[in-house]
């Protein structure tokens, strides 16, 4: 037979001491240690359920037995309930009439709920959780779009706008063409287009291996690494100064060499200021 918990026993020793105090007995076994009694279960619980009978009895007169699932919560468990709460408000001395005969039911006294049950062990009371109550959680809605059609459709719609503006300035601004270039006579001076002339007006600073290579691959590298170090996704300027910051620059400093380069230099390619000397410049 399964050893019985020492508080399980002693609450047995303490409970017949009681009983055999109300039927006016003497307590013999009250006396007993409680960690010596080994009796079942059912023989300790005999006299409780003796005592709770006539108390669930009366319940169940006085109304009817719950069958039904309610809410999710199961029959028996709500059947349970009820003649716990029945048994509660009957109290002690309440008549009970069955079968023509009336009877006096003294309930058994009730002790109050308490955090901790014997010998200071915590009782946890678990409830009853519906059927699919517990949903999965998921992940927050992101703001992303994806790049097929909405980023390439804005793109192919903004390439052909330019295109259209490119191709109706072309067909009404007449081309400043000069007429054919002459071996024997160089311009003087000789520009590039105005979108080398940044590259040129380098080239008169520095080396070609620094003019050409160094300093435009430094302005693409930084303008690639951007992205990266960059990582804001606000549209607001005041929260993307790393990548405002870089482009400014890149953009500046390219504008500044291109200006120089066409209104600044003169024959030979030397600087003037144009206000004295002309602006040497064609489109």
């Amino acid at each position: 037979m399964t050893e019985l918990p020492d508080h399980l026993k002693k609450r047995a020793a303490e409970r017949r001491a009681q009983l055999a105090k109300a039927s006016g007995d003497a307590p013999e076994e009250a006396t007993t240690d409680a960690a010596t009694t080994d009796q079942p279960v059912a023989e300790v619980a005999a006299p409780v359920a003796e005592v709770a009978a006539p108390v669930a009895a009366a319940a169940e007169a006085g109304s009817g037995q719950i069958t039904d699932d309610k809410g999710g919560v199961p029959a028996h468990l709500l059947e349970r309930s009820r003649k716990r709460k029945a048994a509660l408000a009957g109290g002690e001395g309440e008549e009970v009439s069955g079968g023509g005969v009336a009877t006096a039911v003294k309930a058994a006294p009730i002790a109050a709920p308490t955090g901790t049950g014997p010998d200071g062990h915590t009782q946890r009371l678990l409830t009853v959780v519906k059927s699919g109550s517990i949903q999965q959680t998921r992940g927050e809605a992101v703001d992303k779009v994806h790049t097929w059609p909405h980023l390439l459709v804005v793109e192919f719609a903004a390439t052909l706008a330019c295109s259209a503006m490119v191709l109706i300035f072309s067909a009404l601004v007449r081309a400043p063409l000069l007429g054919l270039a002459d071996v024997n006579q160089t311009p003087n001076p000789s520009k590039a287009p105005w979108y080398f002339l940044g590259l040129q007006e380098l080239l008169t600073m520095f080396h070609p291996m620094v003019a050409g290579v160094t300093i435009p691959g430094m302005g693409l590298f930084l303008l690639m690494i951007a992205p990266y170090v960059d990582k804001t996704t606000s549209n607001r300027p005041e929260d993307r100064k790393f990548a405002i910051s870089v482009f400014t620059i890149f953009l500046m400093f390219w504008a500044v060499l291109v200006i120089i380069g066409s209104f600044f230099r003169g024959a030979g390619f030397n600087f003037v200021f144009p206000w004295n000397d002309g602006i040497f410049f064609e489109l």
